[in-house]
């Protein structure tokens, strides 16, 4: 194997596919990037977990064919440290040891044989009849606003998926992990007219997001089997596994109308959060918000540490109203808006929370508050 590579056309095609590399690997092959010649103009570059598979085309200039995996996180730091001069690679036949050479600088970095690296995940055969196009850049922006109410669980758990509803010319993404719940619509060009409901792991939707600032069109291709989604652009292709199963029906827990509504500025609540929360007690991670005629009252309390209070002015003219929440799940709400003001829909201190940016009605954000004791 023989081949020339710009440095930051490869650089980019690694940082596109390393995050799919096993962290935890029972085959130590799953920690490597497999690097192979398709052609005189291209290698590819395909890394997986076995849930998730992430494939890369590069372009260089190929003298020999040839295959082999390289650790992930040393090839990573060795191109990134290089000059950026055309990089050599360079592997003779029936070798496990690979040349990378630019400028004065040498290295001989072992792999292991492309044998051992399962080409069942990334060798698909594709469906059109299975497949949509939608644009990249409605589909980036729902996913972070919705996909970060997600569980954190590394199962297959439902609650760990970011559901993906598409029904004519509108795309809706919620996620649940229980506490609080994330959705939103979005316009899109569904220039097929599918009409689809998936259950994506957020970790593939979330590795998308991250590598999207890579791909140069305006679509990408969805192919869908049953258990399997593939998202496809002209140089990069993302496989994943689906979740099986049905997700809560979320929208019954939204109210249409809250009995008592505020107006805060979104910078200014993030800011006195973000302050007050210096205070909060690490385990439960509570801050206290007390709404009273124009004015909000933030506090936490550590009774080893002491306490911290802050006041906003708000549009406000219900009545007093005491409640409490997990900070962190107000602030990622928060910072996920892209309006000056959120509007907060309240009931008692024990019900759901509705949050809402000013200035669009398609996101919502509800969260479960925290009893005050």
């Amino acid at each position: 194997m023989k081949f020339y590579v710009k440095k930051e056309d490869l650089y980019n095609g690694i940082k596109i596919v390393e995050r799919a590399t096993s962290m935890k690997a029972l085959q130590p092959v799953l920690l490597n990037i497999l690097i192979e010649t398709i052609d005189k103009g291209t290698i590819r570059l395909v890394a997986t977990d076995l849930d998730l598979t992430v494939v890369a085309l590069v372009d260089a200039q190929v003298e020999e064919e040839g295959r082999i995996t390289l650790p992930s996180k040393k090839l990573n730091e060795i191109v990134s440290k290089l000059g950026d001069k055309l990089i050599t690679f360079e592997m003779a036949e029936g070798e496990s040891t690979v040349n990378i050479t630019c400028q004065n600088s040498k290295f001989d970095i072992i792999g292991i044989s492309a044998n051992e690296f399962p080409p069942e995940v990334y060798k698909e055969e594709l469906n059109d009849e299975n497949s949509f196009e939608i644009a990249i850049k409605p589909l980036t922006k729902a996913v972070r606003q919705a996909g970060f109410a997600a569980a954190n669980y590394e199962t297959s758990n439902l609650l760990s998926g970011i559901v993906c509803d598409i029904s004519g010319d509108v795309l809706e993404i919620a996620s649940t992990d229980g506490n609080r719940l994330a959705r939103v619509r979005e316009k899109i060009e569904n220039k097929d007219g599918r009409t689809s409901q998936l259950i994506i792991p957020s970790k593939t939707l979330n590795e998308f997001i991250k590598m999207s600032s890579f791909i140069e069109e305006e679509f990408v291709k969805i192919y869908t089997e049953r258990t399997k989604l593939i998202i496809k652009s002209e140089r990069t292709m993302t496989i994943s596994r689906l979740l099986e199963g049905q997700f809560p029906k979320y929208n019954q827990l939204i109210p249409n109308e809250s009995p008592k509504e505020a107006l805060v500025s979104v910078s200014a609540l993030i800011s006195a959060i973000e302050r007050v929360s210096i205070m909060v007690d690490d385990k439960t991670s509570i801050v206290k918000l007390a709404f009273s005629n124009g004015k909000l009252k933030l506090s936490a309390d550590t009774p080893d540490s002491g306490k911290s209070e802050e006041e906003l002015d708000i549009v406000y003219n219900s009545d007093d109203l005491d409640i409490a929440f997990n900070y962190k799940f107000v602030l990622e709400a928060l910072k996920n808006m892209d309006c000056d003001n959120v509007k907060i829909g309240l009931n008692t201190s024990l019900s759901a929370t509705v949050l809402r940016p000013d200035c669009e009605d398609d996101f919502v954000c509800l969260i479960m508050p925290v009893q005050i004791r």
